[in-house]
């Protein structure tokens, strides 16, 4: 839990990394149904959208492109329901085009991820997710340097069950030992592909290579998350899935990881 003195970040009890060693494995998309996964079991939650070159959950979330004001204390997230249980602050809130690409260097990239990590007024919240670039770069040393002063409870890595996946998440491991994050866990997405008539689950790639690369790790192995079409339109719609599909084995899936990471957290 932060503590008094850790300015915006000082009403936050937990702060937890979404990592993957590489791009197109759903980081975005786990991140997102993590948070609303909180917020439907009582958590007032935040996400901090530091994907410099993809930030893909203002859409995830429907949020658009809305104005960013500014506070005594800060930037003020934008909340994405009228009890404002979910806040977000994206890096895309901040580009003037949409279709502009981030071509910065490394210190401009840097100096942005420290403002966002410090400069935004979360007030409380049970838990800040935050969702970083793929890969082991500058931009996820510049968000352990601006979290240094904060506790950072761990990170959750995400892989697809291929091996090259996860010999990339296998970096990512060595990289948050390196660094002395703490992993809380594995989730395997597009864990086998659901068939939006019969609802079977088919494996399209192969399968278990995250439950393997946690036993190999030592670390431990949340759940997995099939590749499902209903998810996919829901996360292009910027539809709350567990609202649309509460009974559905994805959403149970899901609601299952959360359950696990949450109470990781709260017996920390």
């Amino acid at each position: 839990m932060a503590e008094a003195g850790d300015g915006n970040l000082a009403l936050v009890k937990h702060v937890v990394l979404v990592l993957s060693g590489k791009g197109g494995v759903g980081k975005s998309t786990i991140t997102t149904e993590l948070a609303l996964a909180f917020k439907h079991a009582g958590k007032k939650v935040g996400i901090l959208d530091v994907d410099l070159c993809g930030p893909s959950i203002p859409r995830m979330l429907c949020v658009g492109r809305p104005d960013v004001h500014q506070c005594d204390s800060g930037w003020v997230p934008v909340y994405t329901d009228a009890q404002k249980s979910l806040a977000l602050m994206s890096i895309g809130f901040l580009m003037e085009d949409p279709d502009e690409a981030v071509i910065w260097r490394g210190p401009k990239k840097t100096a942005m991820i420290a403002q966002l990590v410090s400069d935004v007024a979360w007030g409380e919240l049970d838990v800040l997710l935050v969702d970083t670039p793929p890969g082991t770069s500058d931009e996820h040393l510049a968000v352990l340097e601006n979290l240094r002063k904060h506790r950072v409870d761990g990170a959750v890595l995400v892989t697809t069950p291929q091996a090259v996946s996860t010999g990339d998440v296998r970096r990512e491991i060595t990289f948050c030992k390196k660094t002395g994050v703490r992993i809380l866990g594995i989730v395997e997405n597009m864990s086998g592909f659901v068939c939006p008539h019969c609802t079977e689950c088919t494996n399209i790639f192969s399968k278990g290579g995250g439950e393997e690369l946690a036993k190999l790790t030592g670390s431990v192995f949340l759940g997995s998350v099939p590749l499902d079409p209903l998810l996919s339109a829901s996360v292009e719609e910027g539809r709350d899935f567990a609202e649309s599909f509460p009974n559905s084995a994805t959403f149970s899936s899901i609601s299952s990881i959360s359950q696990v990471l949450l109470k990781s957290l709260e017996n920390d």
